[in-house]
């Protein structure tokens, strides 16, 4: 693993705990140029703006996407929280980001690799490098206390 994943993952954290602060699932994602340096970052603002689209990845590779003026994230590092959906995963393989670094496992609705594995999916025209369980233990402690400061 690199420095600036680790740099770019304390980043995700502390925009994961502003999230649970608001009152969104604890989500954080930042996305990284060539030379690791953060671009854009992004958390859950589902709640907030009532758009069920706006997951922290999705806000990252939004922000990421109109800082560099172009669609195509080829060689930029996606560095999130919790291990992408479905539909975060789509919107990586449609920026074109290279990797994807992630903290915690979704055994419910992962799609990096645990529920499905859409992002090294073999059938469609773009992949991405996936590595996960970065910093697992501290994205999976912001979930796991939000979720039961709510039950």
């Amino acid at each position: 693993m690199r420095k600036a994943d680790e740099d770019g993952m304390r980043r995700a954290l502390a925009l994961a705990a502003e999230a649970a602060v608001a009152g969104e699932v604890p989500v954080g994602a930042v996305v990284l140029d060539r030379t690791g340096r953060i671009i854009a970052e992004g958390r859950n603002i589902r709640e907030e703006t009532h758009d069920p689209t706006a997951h922290a990845e999705v806000v990252a590779l939004r922000l990421a996407a109109a800082s560099i003026g172009s669609w195509n994230l080829e060689g930029h590092t996606l560095v999130v929280t919790l291990e992408p959906c479905v539909m975060c995963a789509g919107a990586i393989l449609q920026s074109r980001i290279g990797r994807v670094v992630f903290g915690a496992w979704d055994e419910k609705a992962g799609a990096a690799g645990s529920m499905y594995d859409v992002l090294r999916d073999r059938r469609l025209p773009y992949r991405a490098e996936v590595v996960g369980g970065v910093d697992e233990v501290a994205s999976t402690a912001l979930l796991r206390d939000f979720f039961e400061q709510r039950r």
